[in-house]
């Protein structure tokens, strides 16, 4: 049985988005996006919410026609394109052909899912449902050295106190921190 990882860049003051939903103050080099890379490479699918499915798809697919975009640009493109998407949402009408659009979090269809190797899990909505439904199993926090002030909350409030055990860390040149917490199962 895989396992279900969320993982988002994170500010210190604990959010994913600026108040605009703005991702700018990520900082992005070329060694935290091989990591990017090498843990999206490793996820049989990704999980996704409505918001941070659009905010991909908007880039992703195209990026490695930008001339000349760096290798780690046009890794995670081709990345992008082959993995299979599963796209939660109950107002999106459609999504690529890459993509699955799912109307509920049902725990027989994520654990299904799981099945087939480890997922990746993208935005905070998403990460809380799945949190309450005790699936997942790891957090990965890339910790940016910026405080935005406000914006949307890497994790939405949840109903109980999690206790987390802290599996690895790793100081990045750029200045972020990347956390790894796992949740005892």
């Amino acid at each position: 049985m895989g396992r279900i990882v969320y993982d988002m860049s994170v500010s210190l003051d604990g959010c994913v988005a600026s108040p605009e939903g703005s991702l700018d103050w990520v900082a992005v080099d070329v060694e935290t996006h091989s990591l990017f890379n090498d843990e999206a490479r490793a996820m049989s699918a990704f999980l996704l919410g409505r918001r941070t499915y659009e905010l991909l798809q908007a880039f992703w697919p195209t990026a490695d026609a930008e001339p000349g975009a760096e290798e780690v640009i046009l890794h995670f493109a081709q990345i992008w394109r082959e993995k299979p998407k599963y796209v939660f949402s109950r107002t999106l009408e459609s999504v690529d052909s890459t993509a699955t659009l799912m109307r509920d979090v049902r725990r027989d269809d994520i654990e299904r899912l799981k099945a087939d190797g480890d997922l990746s899990v993208g935005g905070p909505g998403l990460a809380r449902a799945l949190i309450d439904l005790g699936l997942v199993d790891e957090l990965l926090m890339y910790v940016n050295p910026v405080v935005l002030g406000g914006g949307t909350r890497y994790l939405p409030p949840v109903a109980n106190p999690l206790t987390l055990e802290l599996r690895d860390s790793r100081a990045l040149s750029s200045g972020v921190v990347r956390l790894v917490y796992t949740f005892p199962h």
